[in-house]
Parts: C-alpha cells; structure tokens; sequence
C-alpha cells in the first residue's frame, strides 16, 4: 500500500522560510517513470499546481512561486521536498504532495499525500 507522508508545514510571518517534506512509503522512487509534486488549495479555492518534478527531472513552477519556491527529491530517502522562501500571506493553504507513476503499459497512477496546512500571517 502506498503512503505519502507530509510534514514541515505550520505558521510562519511574511518573508519566513518553511520546508515541506514528503516521505513514500509502499513504492520505489523512480525517475523515469515517475512525476513528483506538490499542490495546494486555499479555502474556497481550487486545488493547484505548485511545482513538479517530470521525468525529465527539469522542475515546473507555477507563475506565482518562481524564484521563491525550490523543489527537489532524495531517491535513497523516498522523500520529495518543497523549500518555501520569501513567503506571502497568499501562500496560504494546504499543500498536498503528488506522485504519478507510469506503468509498464503506459498507465499513470497518481497518489496523494493527506495535506499539511501552511499559514503565513504576521
């Protein structure tokens, strides 16, 4: 059974850093057939895409977190990071962590983390 685990997230004033971590558990990380991320949603809100990483493993960001945001993957820890820096009151959600993973017939699989609220509030 596949488990992802988030933890790191909490309350934080504007312009703090916070570093969101995500362990698996129940599958191998494989760079090749797998795309790691994390998402978040705001109250009243959709969920969306903060970052991924695909197969190519050149990261995607969205607009609003460029140059703030930095993700990244420990293959022997199973573990996918989120490093949050310079961070604004409209960070403000819970962020999901995402694997999908392709099978042998080109199948995508995706598992989800159970979320961790991130508050940033003076």
């Amino acid at each position: 059974q596949v488990q992802l685990v988030e933890s790191g997230g909490g309350l934080v004033q504007p312009g703090g850093s916070l570093r969101l971590s995500c362990a698996a558990s129940g599958i191998r990380f494989n760079v090749y057939t797998m795309i790691m991320g994390w998402y978040r949603q705001a109250p009243g809100e959709e969920r969306e895409l903060v970052a991924t990483i695909p197969t190519n493993s050149i990261p995607n960001y969205a607009d609003s977190v460029k140059g703030r945001f930095i993700i990244f993957r420990d293959i022997v820890k199973n573990t996918v990071y989120l490093q949050m820096n310079s961070l604004k009151p409209e960070d403000t959600a819970v962020y999901y962590c995402n694997i999908q993973e392709r099978n042998s017939f080109g199948l995508w699989t995706s598992y989800w983390g159970q979320g961790t609220q991130v508050t940033v509030s003076a």
